[in-house]
């Protein structure tokens, strides 16, 4: 039976794209896979039969590289996290949240900074233009690629292009920031949908209501997410979350004591780092802030 990749997945049908064949071929899942609890995603890879009225049913499910459980999507190997730095206002509390759970799915990150055109003049923009370089310079060192953008100017397109060529990009970010103007930017014609933020919430209405898979020049696919402004850490352990910082992952091996909550506890090369100066205030607070978020979600239930 042919094989494909699901791009989209809309009202109980997935799209399935041959490599055989020009366009997507609709299909079905098997029942099957409720009565397993499973369900087929966007960026899984499936075996697909073929139907007499040019349909198809979803067979089996090959073996997945990774999965996120918000937004839900399997195979990415690279998550494009947008942030503007205007309207909403750059955010490193949501930031730091966003790299929690990329790091958890075992994904590597881009951070994209958008909105660059939309700074004011004057003093305000110039504090504008300190936090946005600081902030660059903070997760470069990290250990992550940072690009700034204005999908309006095209101004940093093309090293996003050559960041993204050959994967399966996973686009996410609070709404309003301009992912679909990003996209739009990236493969012309394409034209998703977009709002303006709103004067009075300050912030964007969702424009994007499925996960779908756009294929991009020069090879690879975007996934273009619904846009959603919270997350939780319901599903991670307490352990998981100093694992998810990348520079704490470092420095743990030297704790004294093995499961280090890095908070408290003597010894800790976490907390000798932070008093150092070689972590970031910034990151140690979020840190401690998204444990007390997991205690208080695990006492809900």
């Amino acid at each position: 039976m042919p094989e494909g990749l699901i791009v989209k997945a809309l009202s109980g049908y997935y799209y399935v794209q041959d490599e055989e064949i020009a366009t997507p071929v609709q299909c079905r899942g098997r029942g099957i896979f409720k009565k397993r609890g499973e369900s087929p995603l966007v960026g899984d890879r499936v075996v697909y039969s073929e139907t007499e009225n040019g349909e198809g049913t979803v067979e089996q499910i090959l073996p997945r590289s990774s999965e996120l459980i918000r937004p839900q999507i399997a195979n990415a190997d690279l998550a494009v996290l947008v942030f503007s730095v205007v309207r909403p206002e750059l955010s490193l509390i949501l930031l730091d949240k966003f790299l929690v759970h990329v790091e958890h799915a075992r994904m590597d990150a881009l951070i994209v900074l958008t909105k660059l055109d939309r700074i004011p003049e004057g003093e305000a923009g110039e504090q504008i233009r300190r936090t946005v370089e600081a902030a660059r310079a903070l997760y470069t060192s990290i250990g992550y690629q940072v690009l700034l953008t204005s999908a309006h100017e095209g101004e940093g397109l093309d090293d996003l292009r050559t960041a993204l060529a050959g994967h399966i990009n996973m686009l996410a970010g609070q709404s309003g920031v301009g992912k679909s103007s990003l996209v739009n930017a990236l493969v012309p014609g394409l034209k998703l949908e977009t709002n303006e933020i709103s004067d009075k919430l300050g912030r964007g209405k969702h424009t994007t209501r499925h996960v779908e898979l756009v294929p991009i020049p020069g090879g690879g696919y975007m996934a273009d997410t619904p846009g959603f402004s919270q997350l939780d850490f319901a599903e991670l352990g307490i352990d998981e979350i100093g694992s998810c910082f990348r520079e704490f992952r470092e420095l743990s091996h030297s704790c004294k004591f093995r499961g280090c909550t890095h908070t408290h506890e003597p010894h800790c090369a976490v907390l000798q780092a932070k008093e150092q100066g070689l972590v970031a205030t910034s990151r140690y607070d979020n840190y401690v802030g998204f444990m007390t978020e997991w205690k208080e979600t695990k006492r809900r239930y």
